[in-house]
């Protein structure tokens, strides 16, 4: 029957303070149970080779690679001899005297050297281990009762032993990193950024850059360290050690990412803390959290991949798996944040910072998405953070849709002075600005959103994405533009209706003017929304501003125009002087009226102001000129001439210059 390997524990145990070891090892006792072997062979001389045997030399003294010569050649003739395991040879001379010689490498490794130091001894030491693995192997495969029992024991305590020391050097010089690289890597505190209704007209949040990879070195290990360990995996994974090998490097690089973590400044906050803070606070938090994420990836992430691909080159798959678990331990992190925040409660200023936290997701994914690694972690560590993004993205979409109840329930019936831009005009074109700059980003959780509610247009197929107008000037289609259309059409009718709150036709033509103007100004100042509203949305727009402006003019002006008109100033057959003085000063007091009341109303673009005023002045001033010029004489001769003609042409220039000013003592100055 075959005899049972020795069995190994998950972590190795070693005798006093794990650094020493007896010259003669014998039986496992009660402070040393982590290796379960039967020693049939308690001292050297006790593995006695076959008299029958012919010796492969006859020197006692041979150097370590005679020896393993010796040993190969035996593990060679066992191999080839079909009765080998029915009438085993004997063991050799060779082998103890291989177990006595690797039994004082450890002893010195113990001692005062230490792996590393040397590396033709640590190359011979290894070479040693894999020929005693190899005999092992052979010897495992004989009775528990054969002649080769009591060398299998030994061979197997003293690689157990040597496994130990190995393991212990391993993870000496993985924490080396830990000890050695304590610069403080945090980055400047972020400022934290204000909501988006205090903020307004202002730049919103500016996420500071993580540190380049050539600023920060991680992980901090020297090449020659790299190649010790790389020489310790390798020499416990053939062995058969791999499960602890990937125990104590899965162990100290965990922490060892942790404590990065914690130096960026990065900390465990639960759901219930987040749920407890203000969104002030939070908005702090996130920029950190997002900071830690991009430095992961571009630093954390690609060091450590590139660390496990050096310790484990020879197994590229064990590489991954480690890679992937502590990926996955760190990402878990992440992603708990990240679902936090999406349970908070949902608000129009949050959507920036919600949409900065979705593309650092996305932008991590990648990162990950290795063809090459197909193991169960690695798709949980892709699985983990889709899910955080895609739950992210719908949180996006439902604040954003939201901006379309908030236009609907702002119904007030109070007009806003002087026909200025109103509050939910700037908030909204402000919010679509700034949201527009996420353009391909609202793009592709508005296209995940439909897919996963099966939206479609009126003829059932379902949007595409397609960026930017088509040939003819209109905005083509996607889920994100009909949505962006539907709240400028919302906004279009909450303003139609507010305009009818102003009981003056003229004032209401000024108020559509200005938000108009103001929300034609945002689009042409915006790559973004310009490319999803499309030219000829503008131009309409444009051509409902010049509407309004005939509209105003002839509400306004065309009265006024009405008194300079020739007609009616004849009386059988002769010029009327009292008609004419009758017309002078019915002139002037409508002017006065005008420039009184709307010298007070409100153009703030100064573009729409100036094309205002040279529009009125184009019409009035000429007219008025020219009146002057053919009936002032019939008056200049008669008693107080001013009386009646109470501007100059020039006089009427300089006032409609002072129209839409937002100033009501613009006349009263002039009087004074």
């Amino acid at each position: 029957m075959e005899r049972p390997q020795p069995e190994k524990s998950g972590s190795f145990s070693r005798n006093g303070n794990g650094n020493q070891m007896d010259d003669n090892p014998g039986p496992a006792g009660p402070e040393s149970d982590a290796v379960h072997v039967r020693l049939d062979c308690q001292q050297p001389g006790e593995c006695e080779p076959n008299s029958n045997l012919e010796e492969p030399s006859s020197d006692p003294e041979l150097s370590l690679p005679q020896l393993l010569k010796d040993v190969d050649r035996f593990l060679e003739s066992l191999s080839t001899r079909n009765d080998a395991f029915n009438n085993p040879l004997d063991v050799p001379n060779s082998v103890e005297s291989l177990l006595e010689m690797i039994q004082k490498m450890i002893t010195k490794y113990d001692s005062n050297a230490k792996f590393g130091q040397k590396q033709e001894e640590d190359s011979s030491f290894i070479e040693s281990l894999n020929c005693i693995s190899k005999l092992i192997n052979v010897l495992g495969e004989f009775p528990s009762n054969s002649t080769t029992a009591s060398c299998f024991n030994r061979a197997s305590t003293i690689l157990h032993l040597a496994m130990s020391l190995l393991d212990s050097e391993f993870r000496l010089i993985l924490e080396t990193c830990n000890q050695g690289n304590n610069a403080d890597l945090k980055s400047p505190k972020p400022l934290k950024q204000s909501s988006f209704s205090s903020r307004q007209e202002s730049t919103y949040c500016v996420i500071p850059e993580s540190k380049s990879s050539e600023d920060v070195e991680f992980p901090a290990y020297t090449s020659e360290e790299i190649s010790k360990m790389n020489r310790i995996a390798t020499a416990m994974i053939s062995s058969g050690y791999e499960s602890e090998c990937c125990m104590v490097y899965n162990m100290v690089r965990r922490n060892a990412f942790s404590s990065e973590l914690d130096k960026l400044g990065f900390e465990n906050i639960s759901i219930d803390d987040v749920q407890r803070m203000q969104w002030q606070s939070l908005e702090g938090v996130i920029a950190m959290w997002i900071t830690v994420i991009k430095h992961s990836s571009s630093v954390l992430f690609s060091g450590e991949r590139k660390l496990c691909s050096s310790i484990f080159s020879e197994h590229p798959s064990i590489s991954q798996r480690l890679f992937c678990h502590i990926a996955l331990a760190v990402a878990v992190r992440f992603v708990n944040f990240s679902d936090a925040i999406a349970l908070t409660k949902r608000s129009a200023e949050k959507l920036f910072k919600i949409l900065d936290m979705y593309e650092a997701l996305r932008d991590l994914i990648p990162f990950f998405d290795d063809d090459t690694c197909s193991s169960e972690c690695h798709e949980e560590l892709k699985s983990e953070i889709w899910a955080a993004k895609g739950r992210l993205g719908e949180v996006a979409v439902s604040i954003f849709c939201d901006l379309e109840n908030s236009i609907r329930r702002d119904n007030g019936r109070t007009p806003v002075p002087s026909g200025a831009v109103h509050p939910l005009t700037r908030y909204t074109m402000n919010y679509l600005k700034y949201a527009c700059e996420y353009k391909d980003t609202l793009e592709q959780v508005f296209q995940k959103h439909q897919k996963m509610e099966g939206f479609a247009d009126s003829n059932g197929t379902v949007l595409d994405i397609k960026n930017g107008a088509n040939d003819d000037g209109t905005p083509k289609t996607s889920p994100f533009s009909v949505q962006l259309n539907s709240i400028m059409d919302l906004l279009d009718e909450n303003l139609d209706m507010k305009s009818k709150l102003y009981r003056d036709p003229a004032l209401r033509c000024i108020f559509l003017m200005n938000n108009g103007r103001y929300i034609l100004q945002k689009i042409k100042g915006s790559d973004e929304i310009h490319d999803m509203m499309g030219d000829t949305w503008c131009r309409k727009r444009s051509s409902d501003l010049r509407q309004y402006h005939k509209a105003y003019t002839r509400e306004t002006w065309t009265r006024l125009l009405q008194c300079l008109n020739h007609d009616g100033l004849m009386v059988n057959g002769k010029l009327s002087k009292t008609i004419l003085k009758e017309r002078f000063k019915m002139f002037s007091t409508m002017f006065d009226e005008i420039h009184r009341t709307q010298s007070t109303w409100v153009v703030s673009d100064d573009q729409l102001q100036s094309e205002l005023r040279i529009s009125v002045s184009a019409v009035v001033t000429p007219a008025y000129r020219s009146f002057v010029g053919r009936f002032q004489q019939y008056l200049a001769s008669g008693r107080q001439p001013d009386k009646y003609i109470k501007y100059q042409p020039e006089d009427i220039e300089n006032l409609i210059d002072e129209l839409f000013d937002g100033n009501p003592t613009s006349m009263a100055r002039r009087r004074t």
